[in-house]
């Protein structure tokens, strides 16, 4: 499973819990890691994340370890940096605030269906109507996303091995190129298959202080 996955059937607590409440304890996590910037708040929420990523979802240690790999240049770039510029106390908090977000939402994304999650984001988004938005739109948005992450990687990968079979020893940024027509090619399918399927037939709902 690779970060941010998506749905992956289980029978656990965390997968019968609604979709809802996941996210809001999500962001109720983002926002006391930044309000509560002490190096003590950021090693226990990780700790209670990694709890309910083993016990309450039923992940396995690899399969959260896998969560992190993507992200652990980042994470070693981030303590670095603040090595540099700060102090080790600050580049620890930095990174495991980081390492906690990113096991949540792979967290949450891996015990939630992407139709549940989209269900919610709408549901957030419906007072935009007043405004001229279409929270439709935002959903179609999010669901996209959450598609095309792991369909991305899976490109990545595919090209990696294609280069390792010729005995490639290329820069990892050179697979770059191939990745991004692809991704490209990809971007260009979907647009065509939305206008096929008439996405933008629906005329945009008019601002509140428009209508008559």
């Amino acid at each position: 499973m690779s970060t941010l996955a998506l749905y992956s059937p289980r029978l656990s607590p965390l997968h019968r819990t609604p979709a809802g409440v996941k996210l809001a304890a999500l962001g109720a996590l983002s926002v006391l890691l930044f309000a509560v910037p002490r190096l003590p708040v950021a090693p226990a929420a990780l700790a209670v994340v990694v709890v309910l990523a083993l016990g309450g979802a039923r992940l396995t240690p690899r399969q959260l370890l896998a969560q992190l790999r993507p992200v652990w240049l980042w994470l070693v770039g981030l303590l670095a940096f603040h090595l540099v510029v700060t102090d080790l106390a600050s580049g620890s908090l930095a990174v495991l605030r980081l390492a906690a977000l990113v096991l949540a939402a792979a967290v949450v994304t891996a015990t939630s269906k992407v139709a549940d999650l989209v269900a919610v984001i709408e549901w957030l988004c419906a007072p935009l109507r007043l405004v001229g938005v279409r929270p439709g739109r935002i959903g179609l948005a999010i669901a996209m996303t959450l598609r095309f992450i792991p369909l991305v990687a899976e490109r990545g990968a595919r090209i990696r091995e294609a280069q390792a079979a010729r005995g490639a020893t290329r820069p990892m940024f050179l697979m770059l190129v191939p990745l991004l027509v692809q991704v490209l090619q990809l971007a260009h399918t979907t647009a065509e298959a939305l206008d096929a399927r008439g996405a933008d037939d629906e005329p945009p709902p008019r601002p509140l202080w428009r209508r008559s």
